[in-house]
């Protein structure tokens, strides 16, 4: 049988997708869902939750959630109504993060913006894998999970809450993979360029700086995020970061901010 045939099996593959109701997140699950995989689609906004599991090819496998997980509590919530829905949850995606502000340079962020910052991305990040792979090590079944970072968990962004915690999820990713691998868990991290989509608008004019000649879309990222997150087609893949960004990591576009004197 063609290796692409079914990247998925819907009688035992679950998944729970953070950050599903806009631009990459939603993306992955939309494709989770067309691959016939139950899917749990949280994110913060009722109305983008819904409309994103109305639009997904099977509504009936599109399961909403709304809540903040920048509260342990209701990370947790997140974690009880997933299992309630799915049971085993064998598919974990991290695409969650706060809206970013250019004017949130190193002097000027908040501390509220920096805590809520690093809680969603971070601190829900970690709590929500290790819950949902202590379930699979106990069931002694294999999972894959995929958490979104950032070109500037390497390079400055002028955002240094944002670029930070990226860099914290960087390191996240090789930490659970190396602990979890030999329980067949594979984590991998998806890396994206400058994409037309989510919480934060990427400037048009960065097109200049990108060999490929455009701004990406979260459909560019979808595809390549299924396939690795299948354990089919990419069984053999830990730890690594996929980068998905027509090419602009080959150069640094961004100069220092703006200061006021």
């Amino acid at each position: 049988m063609p290796i692409f045939m079914q990247a998925f099996d819907p009688h035992t593959e679950t998944a729970l997708v953070t950050g599903a109701g806009n631009g990459i997140g939603r993306a992955i699950a939309w494709g989770l869902v067309a691959e016939g995989v139950r899917t749990v689609f949280a994110d913060i906004k009722p109305d983008t939750v819904a409309a994103a599991v109305e639009m997904a090819a099977d509504p009936k496998l599109a399961i909403p959630w709304v809540g903040d997980l920048a509260q342990r509590t209701e990370c947790d919530r997140l974690l009880s109504e997933s299992r309630a829905h799915l049971g085993l949850i064998t598919h974990f995606v991290h695409s969650a993060a706060p809206p970013r502000s250019e004017a949130d340079h190193a002097l000027a962020v908040k501390d509220e913006t920096w805590v809520q910052m690093r809680a969603v991305n971070v601190d829900a990040g970690f709590h929500l894998g290790r819950e949902l792979a202590k379930s699979l090590i106990a069931a002694k079944v294999p999972g894959s999970f995929m958490y979104l970072t950032s070109l500037h968990a390497d390079t400055p962004r002028n955002l240094p809450h944002y670029s930070t915690s990226k860099a914290a999820l960087a390191m996240l990713v090789k930490e659970f993979a190396k602990t979890l691998g030999r329980y067949q868990i594979r984590v991998n991290a998806l890396v994206p360029g400058a994409i037309a989509a989510g919480g934060s608008v990427a400037d048009p004019a960065l097109a200049r700086h990108i060999p490929l000649g455009r701004l990406g879309k979260s459909d560019d990222l979808a595809p390549l995020a299924l396939a690795v997150l299948s354990n089919r087609i990419s069984g053999y893949v830990t730890g690594a970061a996929i980068v998905i960004d027509g090419g602009i990591s080959l150069t640094n576009w961004f100069d220092p901010p703006v200061l006021e004197d």
